[in-house]
């Protein structure tokens, strides 16, 4: 069953639009993509920005720019200033954006307090679900800013879920757990005098493992933190909200090989489990069927039988080379009719391989040129 054509450019031009998240694991082209969506948004009139988590670097060098940080930066796009769109990119930086919900939520003393502290320092930069979480809260700065009319996120790398949906309620639990709240009964006025004195034990023992000074950091931490967390809360749940937006739209990144197919299965079903709006696939680097040639056996058979004979050397490397072809197309159309058959009502958008990697503007309006033109009554390549 062949899936509908998922058609890029009528996403990309529909003004209600305004997220498009681009999600799946490592190593599928995830960055590219959402850098050429926002290239090709922007040469459509949009005033776009993308913001990447990539710690490559490879975004900014592909958009001509020397760095990304956390502000975002305009993109100069060459032969595109007539069309009245606009683009911006920025790189996530997960300490930065976790220092100003602590100043936008907290008293000038108690964001002094909670940013000088070496626990919140340790938190901020390593914490598990700390850059997802961050990757949404940015996401609904940029939303609230009213700036862009288009946001395209490259999210986190994940192997096995969609972290970033879950980090708000994980880190969440970390910061409201019972252990948490144990650690820093001694800090509150009272606290201590109503958990008893089982709670003394508890952090007497916990104070010999981890040491008093970082117990003292921990509790002086949640005693800080109490006050802004609901603020975090709150921002966290409405920025979950605005992903399951009618403006939002999903696209899971992947490519024809098994794993990266049984991640994108994955994503779709979590996405569905969520009441995340899915708008399709994108699957990058694929091998499309030329129109003439033999089958692959029939090109390995012809290619053996003309290195028997010991004649035409060229012909059988030519032959060889075909019939690898052939297998690598057949193997990754048998892919893609499972990844269809297991989904036959998400459309897919296909991406060629190209021969180079992609390293600046040229190459993204390339990808996204591709991807709109593998709409409906497009075909790509």
């Amino acid at each position: 069953m062949s899936a509908a054509r998922l058609d890029v450019d009528a996403l990309l031009g529909d003004p209600e639009v305004r997220t498009i998240v681009c999600c799946g694991s490592g190593g599928v082209g995830k960055t590219t993509t959402a850098a050429a969506l926002g290239v090709r948004a922007a040469e459509m009139g949009r005033g776009a920005v993308v913001i990447t988590v990539d710690p490559a670097r490879r975004l900014a060098q592909s958009l001509g720019l020397t760095e990304l940080d956390n502000t975002p930066r305009p993109v100069s796009l060459p032969g595109a200033e007539g069309s009245g769109g606009s683009l911006h990119a920025m790189m996530l930086d997960m300490k930065r954006t976790f220092d100003e919900i602590v100043e936008a939520h907290a008293d000038p003393e108690r964001a002094r307090e909670i940013l000088a502290n070496p626990f919140y320092q340790s938190m901020s930069s390593s914490f598990s679900g700390t850059q997802e979480y961050m990757a949404m809260e940015k996401l609904g700065q940029l939303r609230e800013s009213g700036e862009w009319d288009l946001i395209v996120v490259d999210t986190p790398p994940s192997r096995s879920a969609l972290d970033f949906l879950d980090a708000p309620k994980r880190l969440g639990r970390f910061l409201d757990g019972r252990l948490i709240r144990i650690l820093a009964a001694p800090a509150r006025t009272g606290a201590f005098r109503l958990l008893g004195a089982g709670v003394g034990a508890v952090t007497g023992i916990i104070s010999k493992v981890v040491g008093a000074q970082a117990l003292k950091d921990v509790q002086s931490f949640i005693s800080s933190f109490d006050a802004v967390f609901g603020g975090f809360q709150e921002r966290a749940e409405r920025t979950y909200r605005l992903l399951q937006a009618p403006g939002t739209a999903f696209l899971v990144v992947a490519v024809p090989e098994p794993d990266a197919l049984r991640e994108a299965d994955y994503f779709m079903e979590r996405l569905a489990a969520d009441r995340m709006p899915l708008a399709g696939v994108v699957l990058n680097r694929t091998h499309r069927p030329e129109a003439d040639g033999p089958p692959a056996e029939e090109a390995l058979a012809a290619s053996r039988e003309l290195e028997e004979g010991g004649e035409h050397p060229l012909a059988a490397a030519a032959l060889l080379l075909h019939a690898r072809a052939a297998r690598l197309r057949d193997r990754e159309a048998e892919l893609r009719g499972r990844l269809t058959a297991a989904h036959p009502r998400i459309p897919v958008a296909e991406v060629p391989a190209r021969a180079e990697d992609v390293y600046d503007i040229g190459a993204l309006r390339e990808v996204g040129e591709a991807l709109g033109e593998a709409g409906p009554d497009g075909v790509p390549g």
